[in-house]
C-alpha cells in the first residue's frame, strides 16, 4: 500500500497541470473553451487510468 501511494503521486500532479493549462487557455482564448475543455477532459481520464491501474495492481499483488 505504501507503494501505491507513492504511485498516486505523479496522476495527482498530472491531473494537476492539466487543469492549470486548462484555466490558463480559457483565460487567454475564451472562444477556445469548448475545445479545450474536451481535450482537459480526455487529459484527465487518463491520467486517472493510471492512477486505477495502480490501484488495481496494489491489490493484486
Amino acid at each position: 500500500m505504501i507503494g501505491y501511494g507513492l504511485a498516486a503521486v505523479g496522476p495527482g500532479i498530472g491531473i494537476g497541470l492539466i487543469f492549470a493549462a486548462y484555466i490558463n487557455g480559457v483565460a487567454r482564448q475564451p472562444e477556445a473553451q469548448a475545445r479545450l475543455q474536451a481535450i482537459a477532459i480526455l487529459g484527465f481520464a487518463l491520467a486517472e487510468a493510471l492512477a486505477i491501474i495502480g490501484i488495481a495492481l496494489a491489490f493484486v499483488l
